[in-house]
């Protein structure tokens, strides 16, 4: 039993994985501001800043293998946004190494159906799509003004949103491609039922893409689950409204290290 207990005060590791057409510069800010003793991992999803891609990577549970093998033996996952997806099909491929989620302005089902009408319009995708066969490059930055669009701070949360991408290369427009397809086409609501660990969904109350209405329908099928929605924010939290979601953050880490709350509870016996 004593090893177990010491087991908590070690070193814990946070992967964090990062939106579409993204890459993990974003998290250089956020991700100082972690509790002592949580290690943060940023993983590039594939065919994002340094990440390679490769034809084989076509499906959501391809890019979940994928971050699982570039991911430390155990961790709790951050996804933001496509990120958050590719985090819950990695706690349903590999319980035993998701210790807890953290899902960002994501959602289990990113494009409106008759029964989820809190998501975004199918057509908006297939601007996105239409656009990056196009032109890539101002595809990526009308995403980018949307993310922060009726934030607070939307034009500064821009600006430094830029920056930080700039800093990697250019994601790879097939891997563009594929992401967006896994927006549109997956559905994982079906899924939350069978993952048992801790998980925290945080929402902007000025999303333009994910609503925060989708917290309501997460509690419901996702009942152990916490929901926190950040007065002011759109789909960047992290970056608009740093102090306070990093105050949800640490709150949360701090909850699921402490080996006596809901952990147990949570899980079903063997």
């Amino acid at each position: 039993m004593t090893d177990a207990t010491h087991a908590h005060h070690t070193d814990r590791h946070l992967v964090l994985l990062h939106g579409w057409g993204m890459n993990s510069a974003v998290w250089d800010g956020p991700a100082g501001d972690l509790p002592p003793g949580i290690i943060p991992c940023p993983v590039d999803l594939p065919g994002h800043g340094n990440r390679p891609f490769s034809p084989r990577l076509g499906d959501l549970w391809s890019w979940a293998e994928a971050c699982l093998e570039a991911a430390p033996e155990r961790a709790t996952w951050l996804g933001w946004s496509l990120g958050a997806l590719v985090a819950l099909a990695a706690a349903v491929r590999a319980p035993k190494r998701v210790e807890g989620l953290i899902l960002m302005t994501g959602t289990p089902r990113f494009v409106r159906a008759a029964d989820w009408t809190p998501a975004m319009l199918p057509e908006t995708l297939e601007q996105f799509h239409a656009g990056l066969l196009a032109d890539p490059a101002e595809t990526l930055a009308r995403f980018l003004a949307l993310q922060v669009r009726g934030s607070d701070d939307a034009r500064e949360t821009l600006r430094s949103l830029r920056r930080r991408i700039a800093e990697r290369p250019q994601p790879n427009t097939d891997a563009l491609s594929v992401g967006l397809d896994i927006l549109r086409d997956e559905d994982m609501r079906g899924r939350l039922p069978d993952i048992h660990c801790p998980a925290l969904w945080i929402f902007g109350t000025h999303d333009a893409l994910v609503p925060s209405a989708v917290a309501e329908r997460v509690e419901i099928l996702m009942p152990g689950a916490r929901t926190a929605v950040v007065q002011g924010a759109a789909h960047a939290p992290h970056l608009s409204h740093p102090d306070r979601t990093g105050e949800i953050i640490r709150s949360f880490l701090t909850h699921i290290e402490d080996p006596d709350v809901g952990a147990s509870a949570a899980r079903p016996t063997p």
